[in-house]
């Protein structure tokens, strides 16, 4: 397919769209495509650009998947504007908080966004978060009403809501069906006539923004763009700012939709360039690709605003079933290529064998990379209790930073140890604010502010992060029956009085089942512990204590019951003194079982633990 390339800024759009999960983003991509005949109507799938298959079943986008548009202009556009085709570069950007650094990064990539609004939903958390980011970068917006077709649409409530959160007036927002199709030429329109065109210097040194990678086994790590000064072709040297390493470029490109090849790529483009770098982590997103300047052998400035995302929750996981732990390695590092944001750390419990401590950029990033392991290399994953990064600082003056209790130093070292906290913005319905300010005090919370928006309240709370991680999102969403969305951020670390509770079975410790708690919850978490470990443990021959203890010191206790076998039922008759020899005999053996026994938890009992 021939790639329309005009290099004459003034007839591009770059711009993204700004969504929470299942207002229509994707779906309103796909008319998009369709309507600028990107996409032959028999070649349309729905959500093309979403082409990760858990993506889909989700309804949410993780990979950033660019796409350039050629629109040609109706008669009425051509009269204003000295072009007849515009190209359009539509930057989808992810619909998860995990990943707020990748949205900023993209909308970076922009000079306009489609602010796109459930018409039955209203605003929601993170297209608040994410159009304040829009706002402060300075990018137009074009608030848009969607699902405007449905019967349950509350259209006059919902702009009511965007002028109270926004100022943005009901004559300056769009109507629109992305089902149907209703309003999408006249969004089309202000598209061309709204977005500002891109400002970059065309012959200046190159200065290119990367705001997403994946790895082609044949490319090398391919970085997905937006030229903001200057031009890149095929063998150029170029410069990462942020490695400062020094690259020959192996091909450079456009989304049409796929990956199609191109000499060169202008001043405010949107495309990619393939590095050939075998390891992604030499490529940072929201890093500046450079050159050399010819006559200085200086570097120009990097683009403002990069940063490395550091992973803020961990978990590891064991191979479970046939799984060796060599494959489960291999198959982690192969995501590890297309998946910059995930680390990975080698470790060894006695419980679960060989694992691997994965940090990532929040629970669900987890949940995604647990998935693509079962679906695209087969390998399935016994996974720990999430835990988040502590900083301990000891009695000599040194700070450590924690990712899993076994990583604590001795008590007696210890002067102090930090938690990370969040600030927490839930939106809900007002009938929903009672039981979600009692859940937010529950999970240790302080109560920052309330704001009313017609039929939605904003409510924020900072709370430890560790409570966000620990199942937060599902009882938020749980008692407020699934209206409530939330959006947070990190604001530092507080300190916490916490313990490390021990988990002890047959009085030998179990790593995995072992975590870090606070004190004032530590008994009640170490009673829920024993009490279904002794649910869910196989009986053995002999009866098996289950201990929780702080310090060395229990603090709650259960016994499972040994196996019964019925050593006199070969006896006949009533001779009782040889049934109580045997019976004798039968105690002693077990007290000497449990003396040198060995308890094997199975893999199933990890699993349901973990769980709960």
């Amino acid at each position: 397919m021939a790639v329309h390339q005009d290099h004459e800024q003034g007839s591009m759009r770059n711009f993204a769209i700004i969504a929470h999960i299942d207002h229509g983003k994707t779906t309103l991509t796909d008319r998009l495509l369709e309507y600028t005949k990107t996409v032959a109507p028999k070649e349309q799938k729905e959500r093309l650009l979403d082409s990760n298959p858990i993506e889909k079943e989700r309804g949410i986008t993780i990979k950033l998947a660019p796409v350039r548009m050629s629109y040609k202009l109706p008669d009425n556009l051509k009269e204003i504007f000295n072009f007849e085709l515009c190209t359009l570069n539509l930057i989808d950007t992810p619909g998860h908080v995990d990943f707020s650094y990748e949205v900023s990064r993209s909308l970076a990539a922009c000079e306009g966004t489609i602010l796109l609004v459930d018409a039955t939903q209203g605003i929601q958390a993170q297209t608040l978060a994410h159009a304040r980011e829009a706002m402060d970068l300075g990018l137009t917006l074009i608030p848009t009403l969607n699902k405007i077709d449905l019967g349950s649409a509350r259209i006059d409530e919902i702009l009511r809501e965007l002028k109270e959160v926004f100022g943005i007036r009901e004559e300056e927002v769009s109507h629109i069906s992305a089902k149907t199709g209703d309003g999408i030429d006249g969004l089309l329109h202000r598209l061309v006539k709204e977005i500002p065109p891109p400002q970059g210097v065309a012959r200046g040194p190159l200065r290119a923004l990367v705001f997403n990678s994946n790895y082609d086994e044949h490319l090398g790590v391919v970085a997905f763009v937006r030229v903001v000064d200057g031009t890149i072709g095929v063998s150029h040297k170029v410069h990462l700012s942020a490695s400062g390493e020094e690259i020959e470029v192996k091909e450079v490109g456009v989304f049409s939709p796929q990956r199609t090849p191109v000499v060169t790529l202008y001043a405010g483009e949107v495309g990619y360039i393939a590095t050939g770098l075998k390891d992604i982590q030499a490529l940072k997103i929201g890093d500046t690709i450079t050159q050399r300047l010819r006559d200085k052998g200086s570097i120009p400035p990097a683009l403002p605003g990069f940063r490395t995302p550091n992973p803020v929750v961990f978990v590891d996981l064991f191979p479970e079933g046939k799984t060796t732990f060599e494959e489960l390695k291999v198959a982690a590092q192969k995501l590890k290529l297309s998946d910059a944001s995930l680390t990975l750390t080698t470790i060894y419990q006695p419980t679960l064998g060989s694992g691997l401590r994965c940090g990532f950029l929040g629970i669900f990033h987890g949940e995604i990379t647990r998935e693509r392991l079962k679906r695209e290399q087969g390998i399935t994953t016994i996974p720990t209790k999430p835990t988040v990064e502590y900083v301990v600082e000891k009695r000599n003056g040194e700070r450590i930073k924690v990712h899993h209790p076994s990583e604590l130093p001795d008590p007696s070292e210890i002067r102090e140890i930090k938690e990370p906290m969040v600030e927490v913005n839930i939106f809900t319905p007002r009938q929903y604010v009672g039981p979600l300010m009692q859940l937010c005090e529950e999970k240790r919370g302080t109560y920052q502010t309330t704001q009313y928006f017609s039929e939605q309240v904003k409510i924020i709370y900072r709370l430890p992060f560790i409570e966000l991680v620990d199942g937060f999102v599902d009882e938020t969403k749980s008692r407020s029956q699934g209206y409530a969305s939330l959006d947070y951020q990190h604001v530092g670390y507080e300190p916490v009085d916490a313990v490390y509770l021990a988990v002890l079975v047959n009085y030998k410790e179990v790593d995995a089942l072992s975590r870090l708690v606070v004190r004032e919850k530590a008994l009640a978490v170490a009673r829920d512990l024993v009490e279904k470990l002794k649910e869910l443990l196989p009986r053995q021959q002999f009866a098996v204590p289950i201990q929780a203890s702080i310090g060395g010191q229990v603090i709650a206790r259960e016994t499972k019951p040994a196996a019964r076998k019925d050593v006199t039922a070969k006896l006949y008759g009533g001779d009782q003194t040889r049934k109580d020899k045997l019976l004798k005999k039968q105690k002693k053996g077990k007290k000497e079982l449990a003396r040198i026994g060995r308890v094997t938890i199975p893999e199933e009992v990890f699993v349901k633990m973990m769980k709960g």
